[in-house]
C-alpha cells in the first residue's frame, strides 16, 4: 500500500512537472495580432503616408523598447468584393500576451516623437477620418500536424 502510495505521489508530481513545463513557455510566446484598414475609395496612398509618418515611428520605438518583436505592412495583390475589401493589414509581433493586453498609454512617446503635438493630433484625426473600417484581429497559430 505505501509502495502503491509512494507511486501515486510521485505520478502526480510528474504530471504537475510536466504541466508546469508546457505553460510557462506559453507565457512567453509571441502574440500575433493583425490590424485592417479599409480606406474611402482614392484615399488609401494618403493613409499610408500619414501612418508612416506618424504612427509607424511609434511603432518602431516600442521595438526599441522590447514591447513589440516585429511590424510589417501588407496591402492586397488584386481588388475583391466591396464587403471583403481592405487596403492594409498590419502586423505586429508582440512579445507575448500579457504584453498585448496590458494598458499601454502611447501619449508620452508621441509627445517625445512629435514636439509639434497639434499637427499631429491633426494628421492623426485626418488618418482615422479617412477610414471606411477597422478591425483587429488577434491571430493564433493552428498546429494541423498534432494529433
Amino acid at each position: 500500500m505505501k509502495r502503491m502510495l509512494l507511486l501515486l505521489v510521485i505520478g502526480l508530481a510528474s504530471v504537475r512537472g510536466m504541466l508546469a513545463q508546457n505553460t510557462a513557455p506559453a507565457a512567453e510566446k509571441p502574440f500575433v495580432a493583425e490590424y485592417y484598414y479599409k480606406a474611402k475609395w482614392g484615399y488609401a496612398d494618403e493613409f499610408l503616408q500619414l501612418f508612416k509618418k506618424n504612427h509607424y515611428p511609434v511603432l518602431k520605438k516600442e521595438i526599441e523598447m522590447g514591447r513589440l518583436l516585429k511590424v510589417w505592412v501588407e496591402q492586397p495583390r488584386y481588388h475583391t468584393t466591396e464587403d471583403g475589401r481592405w487596403d492594409y493589414r498590419v502586423t505586429i509581433v508582440f512579445k507575448n500576451a500579457a504584453v498585448a493586453n496590458e494598458q499601454f498609454d502611447e501619449s508620452a512617446l508621441q509627445r517625445q516623437l512629435f514636439p509639434d503635438q497639434d499637427t499631429f493630433k491633426k494628421e492623426e484625426q485626418r488618418r482615422f477620418e479617412i477610414l471606411l473600417a477597422h478591425w483587429d484581429l488577434p491571430i493564433k497559430a493552428v498546429d494541423v500536424d498534432a494529433k
